[in-house]
């Protein structure tokens, strides 16, 4: 992926998971289904009861939004899995960084 591309991929996932994250408050069954994919990216990333580190999720999430648009995914819908998946990542990240 080409520095352009990288670049627009990394706003349109900051745009999805600041949105995500504030649309959570008003909806439990998105934050139910974030919290089910936090606690399987705590397990992938860090093992059983760990927290994965900053740098950690910023690689599993850059790679997995590639991957996700290598696919053909665009975000259409505030319940498809990617973008959960992608809202996860980023309600984790900000456990993880205090923001």
């Amino acid at each position: 992926m080409n520095g352009e591309a990288s670049h627009v991929l990394s706003l349109l996932v900051r745009d999805i998971g600041e949105a995500g994250v504030a649309e959570m408050a008003g909806s439990p069954g998105l934050a139910a289904a974030v919290d089910q994919h936090v606690a399987f990216l705590r397990d992938e990333l860090a093992g059983p009861g760990g927290t994965p580190d900053e740098g950690a999720l910023m690689e599993y999430l850059r790679e997995f939004a590639e991957d996700a648009c290598g696919r053909g995914w665009w975000p259409c819908s505030t319940r498809d899995w990617e973008f959960v998946r992608i809202v996860a990542v980023c309600w984790l990240m900000r456990q993880v960084t205090g923001g």
